[in-house]
């Protein structure tokens, strides 16, 4: 029996069910040849982008171009750089607020957070453990929103507000972008719809010479690698290690830095490391440029988080 011509609309809804090539082909019964042709055309027929899911079972990430990677240029002055502030709606971390006292003190040229702004772990790809509570999705907007403003309101005038997009962060659209495609555009169903005067990027480049971004390698030799494989100072996130590794060659000395966690280590949005040690450091990174050349970086740590105690260049700062 001849089996009756898909239509175009048939094969997008197929398309959307199963986004494989291989699971298509079993249902519309085309082989995997013929459904990538056909895949091809109706995307350039509609003008519209149907999504595979790489081998993880994850849609693959679209980021616009606009957002792929920034470049900045500075000749004198400080970038501050914190990452994976996990901001969490019960605690304003000492981290933060340290934060928002060196923005004062240091009066940056640039200030940007190094991806993981949020944690959304109800709406997290990985189950639930046990009967933790989580903040909803509007509680966590709600506090992004307000310690976002606690830097806005002391940000000196003309520094630049930027953010790199993180895995965290990358939850919010994509839970929206996979359940109500058809909402794509709309305003507020983008997490920087709801950040107005931080700009988001993959990649900030800073006078070609530095590199800031969320991730890339992981493990202990993260920054090492960083560096030493891009062939430029390296500035990451993700690992919350909080350290400086120089890589000196033929070329000069560059930098892998990781910026730590803005975060409380101690915290219960951290419950999956089961209270076992982790090589964490609260704290975040000062960058200082002099004649366009990135200095050696410097580190703020946190080294009491009750007590609010903050190590930076020999003295200890309670904020």
């Amino acid at each position: 029996m001849v089996r009756k011509a898909c239509s175009d609309e048939e094969f997008i809804a197929a398309w959307k069910e199963h986004q494989s090539p291989e699971k298509v082909s079993i249902a519309i019964g085309l082989s995997n040849r013929n459904v990538m042709k056909r895949r091809r055309i109706i995307e350039n027929k509609y003008g519209i982008i149907l999504e595979a899911l790489s081998p993880s079972g994850q849609p693959k990430i679209y980021i616009p171009d606009e957002q792929m990677q920034a470049n900045v240029t500075i000749d004198n002055g400080v970038i501050l750089v914190g990452s994976d502030c996990h901001y969490n709606p019960e605690y304003v971390t000492t981290a933060h607020r340290g934060f928002v006292e060196f923005v004062k003190y240091l009066k940056p040229k640039i200030v940007i957070l190094n991806g993981d702004i949020a944690d959304f772990a109800s709406i997290s790809a990985h189950h639930r453990i046990g009967w933790q509570k989580s903040p909803t999705v509007k509680e966590e907007l709600d506090e992004i929103q307000e310690r976002l403003g606690d830097i806005e309101k002391v940000r000196p005038a003309g520094c630049k507000l930027m953010i790199t997009i993180g895995n965290h962060d990358l939850r919010f659209s994509g839970k929206l972008s996979n359940i109500l495609p058809q909402y794509e555009g709309i305003k507020g169903f983008d997490i920087a719809d709801h950040t107005p005067h931080w700009k988001w990027y993959w990649s900030i480049m800073v006078n070609q010479t530095c590199m800031i971004k969320h991730r890339w390698h992981n493990g202990v030799h993260a920054v090492y690698n960083n560096t030493m494989r891009s062939g430029t100072s390296f500035v990451s996130g993700h690992l919350h290690s909080l350290k400086i590794t120089p890589w000196t060659d033929y070329t000069g000395t560059r930098y892998g830095v990781d910026t730590g966690t803005m975060a409380c280590i101690k915290d219960n949005q951290f419950a999956y490391t089961e209270n076992n040690p982790v090589n964490w450091r609260a704290g975040y990174a000062v960058l200082t440029f002099i004649n366009g050349k990135l200095m050696p970086p410097e580190l703020a740590e946190v080294i009491n988080e009750d007590e609010g105690l903050i190590y930076f260049r020999g003295q200890l700062m309670k904020v």
